[in-house]
């Protein structure tokens, strides 16, 4: 059985996809609002180009989103975990584990653009984006990014980062780089080392460019100036709205990097300093295989609260 929900703003984005329309919901995601403060929405996109059918990828005799539903559903502020999907193949397995589901549309060129779709039909104040290839998520996080903006009103969203410890990820493109201000908002996120350590290199010398990049990494990375973004955010649900209806930025396509649309927009990212490692994220078969290694050896935490927010700074 399936209830229709009518979602109430009528926004749309440049790519033309409406969000004024009406979406399929499983009955058992109808409550009343005040259960739906908080919801955590985990995307999963069937044609995935380099993995296809992700979420249904087997890990320890679970589909992938399970896991990653499972973990999800660990954190101690989220009030419900909806899986976000195009393909009904998903849904089905979804059901069949005991999770909700809404069926999105197939157009959306972002996981943001589907939980913006799915967000809309809700009540919710605060919307968390799960990574839906995240199978070993830890449900800490969430919480961490979760408590500003139920602390600060105004806060449009947040996300999380990590110390980087390892001067071959501060040098990889594939590690996503963020540096804030002094209350903790993103100024710039990159692929780039950033910061760069001016101090640590004489760019009079001769010594070549790579040279010079891997001493200032080294430096911030020793003087604790490097952290790694995860790709966890919280939004508001005006502010994740507003998000999916914004133009793509020319630093976002340069980066490849989504939230640059956000800072670009003048949109506040506060970004939660937390301690301890994060996970594998699954995006080829090779990542995946590592998953599976890694899980099956129960090398990994397995339980919620493992790692605990960093107050400190």
């Amino acid at each position: 059985m399936r209830v229709r929900s009518l979602i109430r703003p009528a926004i749309r984005r440049a790519s033309g996809i409406d969000l004024a329309c009406d979406r399929s919901y499983d009955r058992a995601y109808t409550r009343a609002p005040i259960d739906l403060a908080i919801v955590a929405i985990i995307p999963a996109r069937f044609g995935s180009t380099r993995l296809p059918g992700k979420p249904l990828s087997q890990i320890s005799g679970k589909p992938m989103v399970q896991h990653v539903w499972e973990r999800a559903r660990q954190a101690r502020t989220v009030d419900r975990v909806l899986v976000a999907t195009d393909d009904e193949r998903i849904a089905e397995v979804v059901r069949t584990f005991g999770g909700e589901v809404v069926m999105t549309s197939r157009a959306h060129a972002t996981g943001t653009d589907r939980l913006a779709e799915a967000a809309a039909g809700t009540d919710a104040e605060i919307v968390v984006n799960v990574q839906g290839d995240e199978p070993m998520l830890d449900a800490s996080f969430i919480d961490g990014m979760v408590a500003p903006l139920r602390a600060e009103l105004d806060l449009p969203m947040s996300t999380v980062s990590l110390p980087l410890t390892d001067v071959e990820e501060m040098l990889s493109s594939a590690v996503v780089k963020v540096v804030t201000d002094a209350r903790g908002h993103a100024l710039y996120f990159s692929r780039s080392p950033i910061p760069f350590v001016r101090d640590a290199v004489d760019l009079r010398s001769d010594h070549q460019r790579g040279e010079w990049l891997r001493a200032a990494a080294a430096q911030a990375v020793s003087r604790r100036l490097a952290r790694k973004h995860v790709g966890l955010y919280a939004y508001r649900r005006e502010a994740l709205l507003r998000f999916a209806s914004l133009s793509p930025s020319p630093l976002e396509q340069a980066e490849s990097l989504e939230q640059l649309r956000a800072l670009h927009h003048g949109m506040r990212i506060r970004v939660v300093p937390m301690e301890g490692q994060s996970g594998v994220a699954v995006d080829t078969p090779q990542d995946l295989e590592r998953v599976r290694a890694i899980m099956a050896g129960g090398d990994f935490p397995n339980t919620r609260k493992t790692w605990l927010p960093n107050t400190s700074s």
